[in-house]
């Protein structure tokens, strides 16, 4: 299909003053329908080779950026294992009993890991706000500034009290992080490659534990203050590096239409692309038709809601894809992560030696990293609801046999099973929920509001994280609390069958949608369990009157 010329002359009109520019409206109208109906041919035809071939700078830029995520994984396995580590134990610990010894109490657990996560609820809402008004790179290089400077507090924290704090601020720059990724990657990468970029924020994760395992594993037996503070310091590696990436890196072009700075989407799109994208030939495309499609996609999505707020992703249909967002991230905590996450402390409670406890815990991470590339291999051909559904499902049986294996009188064998059974786990999640639910959550959110989406998606999961992860984890594990050792999974095997069975009836499918084709669907109100197999007409989706008047009467 042919470029329509009028749809390129209405994208450049746009560019040169804005919608209000074109006096024609019909016109207008018909010529980006016109445009974005291109576009979405052109997204649909283009395979993987050649979307890598076409926006591979996408997708350079894409990895670049997620690679922040790196120290959010790295910190989170870091402090959840400090609380296990015999050094930091002596030095920030108190004394339990002869048996036990040094110990950080569940009550400072918890207060490590609520306002840890309460931190990164205020960094994820500060993205939120910040990036609609300045863009992602800006925000980004600006956290990066404040956490190399946060760093300073953990390293020299000459008490307990003081490493909350350090935490606590270094966990704001976390929460931006980690929210950016997925955003970003999202919106730079055409449709045959996004869930493998955005599947890559989910490996940035794992990369951060495997290397924070690495670290812990080989200072474990150093009886110095060096044991804990070099893992520390090598936080201080990134921030540099990233704070350049970003300063170099091209700004959203999803972002430039949302604040109608039409030229600066071309140019964004221009540096995204390879240059024989940038103009039409003989056979369609080119940036004018990806630029009508965006142009088209924000333009339903105002006729519905055109607010850009985070309250306004709970009017109209932005309701339901905030509720699909947000429990799918909570899936991540309802899973039984926080047990199988604590690793190296969970398996000493069961009565495994720190040396060991913490090679395995290595191990598991080093799992998490290749189950993650694996579900690659699938990720194009499995729908996203159709993999978090096995792959969740897998998880329920697994922690169902770690409590059972509890109910025996605990031996060290029984130990050891528990402990691989937590590492089968790791791997299972790593190949289906951990990197689909960031594929997901990327894709569901509206343009307008994916940033806020992911934000509140996030919060969620730190919500969620504070009560389970926080308050529950540390009671039902710690010698000096509850102390429930193994059975701890009952509690969260019955967590998650509660989920999949949501799962079930409410997970949406995004796998082989634009995002207009997925305004379409969630305005015309398709049940999830047939959004897979849904087909839509082009005739429907691109005539713009259809679709705001069952807006309107919805």
């Amino acid at each position: 299909m042919a470029t329509d010329k009028p749809a390129v002359d209405a994208i450049h009109l746009e560019a040169q003053g804005g919608l209000e520019r074109l006096k024609d409206v019909d016109l207008r109208d018909a010529a980006l329908a016109g445009g974005a109906l291109e576009g979405a041919a052109q997204e649909h035809s283009m395979g993987v080779l050649q979307a890598l071939r076409t926006y591979k700078r996408a997708a350079f830029w894409s990895i670049v950026i997620s690679t922040t995520v790196i120290m959010e994984g790295y910190d989170v396995t870091l402090l959840g294992s400090f609380f296990g580590y015999p050094s930091f134990r002596l030095k920030y610990g108190a004394y339990l009993n002869e048996e036990s010894g040094y110990q950080i109490s569940a009550n400072w657990q918890q207060k490590f890991n609520c306002l840890g996560a309460l931190a990164n609820i205020i960094g994820a809402l500060l993205n939120g706000w910040a990036t609609a008004r300045w863009g992602h790179r800006r925000v980004l290089m600006g956290t990066l500034v404040l956490l190399a400077g946060f760093i300073f507090i953990v390293f020299f924290a000459p008490t307990i009290e003081i490493m909350l704090l350090g935490q606590f601020l270094c966990n704001i720059p976390w929460g931006v992080f980690v929210t950016t990724g997925p955003s970003y990657a999202a919106e730079v990468t055409p449709l045959a490659i996004r869930g493998y970029l955005t599947a890559y924020v989910n490996l940035c994760w794992c990369i951060g534990q495997f290397i924070s395992a690495g670290v812990l594993k080989g200072l474990v037996n150093n009886p110095t203050k060096w044991s804990y503070k070099i893992p520390f310091a090598i936080q201080w590696v990134w921030p540099l590096p990233l704070f350049v990436a970003a300063y170099f890196a091209p700004e959203s072009p999803w972002y430039f239409v949302r604040t109608d700075r039409l030229e600066d989407a071309r140019k964004s799109l221009e540096r995204l692309t390879e240059p024989e994208h940038h103009r039409a030939d003989e056979s369609g495309g080119g940036i004018d038709a990806t630029l009508a499609m965006m142009v088209h996609t924000n333009k339903l999505e105002i006729a519905e809601r055109a607010g850009v707020q985070l309250w306004d992703a709970f009017r109209g249909t932005n309701r339901r894809r905030t509720e699909i967002a947000c429990m799918g991230f909570l899936s991540q905590i309802t899973n039984g992560g926080a047990l199988c996450y604590s690793g190296s402390f969970f398996f000493q409670q069961t009565g495994i030696g720190a040396n060991a406890a913490y090679g395995i815990a290595l191990g598991g991470t080093g799992i998490a990293f290749v189950g993650t590339v694996i579900s690659w291999l699938y990720i194009y051909r499995l729908g996203r609801r159709t993999i978090w559904l096995w792959g969740f499902a897998s998880l329920v049986v697994l922690l169902w046999l770690i409590g059972f294996l509890a109910l025996p009188r605990q031996t060290l064998r029984l130990a050891w099973a528990q402990s691989i059974l937590c590492i089968v786990w790791l791997g299972a999640y790593s190949m289906s929920v951990g990197p689909i639910i960031y594929v997901l959550v990327s894709e569901v959110g509206s343009t307008r509001l994916r940033t806020q989406t992911v934000v509140l998606a996030r919060s969620t999961y730190y919500v969620g994280n504070i009560i389970c992860g926080g308050l529950l984890q540390p009671q039902l594990i710690s010698p000096g609390a509850w102390n429930a050792k193994g059975k701890t999974a009952f509690f969260w095997a019955g967590l998650a069958t509660l989920t999949f069975i949501w799962g079930y009836f409410r997970l949406f499918e995004t796998k082989g949608r634009t995002f207009g084709e997925l305004d379409f669907m969630f305005q015309h109100g398709v049940p999830a369990r047939k959004s897979a197999k849904y087909h839509i007409a082009e005739e429907e989706l691109y005539n713009t009157d259809d679709v705001v008047k069952e807006t309107v009467k919805n």
